[in-house]
């Protein structure tokens, strides 16, 4: 009889304890952080995203990132500067539309109207800067996000002038001033500047007035190179190097978006070339080079130029 009121009491109590742990358990709210905005709304922040082209990781490549100086993500509308002649005019500074766009979670899907459909990955660092990533290439680019009003079209183009060179057939010689020493590249009438694909080349004729500009005879080629000229952003030191036949050298200015002025230093004469036959890119076959072409050919062409 004992041994039972023991046991009942250890029971009773037991279930006592029970109740009172119960009645002091308090349920804490759970908090699930939601993003500030949503992706698509974090693309649309910034008008302009300037492609940092220098800072692409991985050996792979999406064709219309690397194509492009700028891209721009506008209702839907995929939107890219390819070109640096009429930067900042074009499309009323946000391109061509090249294409349209989607957004799930932190995944843009992008529809390039040449290139095909890319799905990248989008991580944001900073304010207006973010990464997108292709996992199909591994390969990252970098991107930063400015207003039209406050983007330095300018800068882009005279960084990139090397580039620019490439968006015309040919240049024809059009003016050659009265002073100056003669000198062999008087005779010189149509300099071209091939894609970066086949290194920085160039090619040069003594051909005159040429109406058709594919029937023009190339004399001579080489390699050439642009490089800033120091405590002057608006002119470039352009080198000619013929093969065998030496170097020429510049200072290249800019006129306008089709014409160029260079002076020749050894000579002292001033020559202007005008574009002839604007090639307008949409896809990424031409103009700036792939990430595995820009690494193979940079040394190699190097080593050409100083040689």
């Amino acid at each position: 009889m004992k041994t039972l009121k023991l046991l009942s009491a250890f029971i009773l109590g037991s279930i006592f304890l029970t109740s009172c742990v119960a009645e002091v358990v308090v349920e804490e709210d759970v908090f699930i952080e939601e993003p500030a905005i949503t992706l698509n709304e974090l693309l649309s922040t910034y008008e302009i995203w300037y492609v940092d082209i220098e800072r692409t990781q991985g050996n792979g490549e999406i064709p219309f990132l690397q194509k492009a100086f700028t891209v721009s993500f506008k209702n839907g509308t995929f939107y890219a500067n390819n070109n640096l002649v009429g930067i900042g005019n074009n499309g009323n500074g946000f391109g061509l539309d090249v294409g349209y766009y989607n957004t799930f979670r932190m995944e843009v899907d992008i529809s390039h109207d040449i290139d095909g459909t890319y799905s990248l990955n989008v991580t944001q660092f900073g304010n207006n800067e973010i990464r997108l990533y292709d996992n199909v290439t591994n390969t990252s680019y970098y991107l930063i996000g400015y207003q039209r009003n406050t983007f330095d079209y300018d800068k882009v183009f005279y960084d990139n002038i090397h580039y620019f060179l490439h968006e015309y057939v040919t240049w024809e010689k059009v003016y050659t001033s009265d002073f100056g020493a003669l000198n062999e590249f008087d005779n010189e009438n149509y300099l071209q500047f091939l894609y970066y694909g086949s290194g920085d080349n160039f090619r040069s004729s003594e051909d005159v007035n040429v109406s058709n500009i594919n029937d023009i005879y190339y004399d001579y080629d080489g390699y050439y190179q642009v490089n800033d000229v120091p405590n002057n952003f608006y002119m470039k030191n352009l080198t000619l190097d013929y093969d065998y036949l030496g170097n020429e050298y510049f200072e290249l200015t800019v006129i306008n978006d089709s014409k160029i002025e260079l002076l020749h230093h050894a000579s002292g004469t001033i020559y202007e070339f005008v574009g002839r036959g604007y090639l307008q890119f949409k896809s990424s076959k031409d103009g700036k080079p792939s990430q595995n072409n820009k690494k193979r050919l940079k040394k190699a062409d190097f080593m050409k130029l100083t040689k």
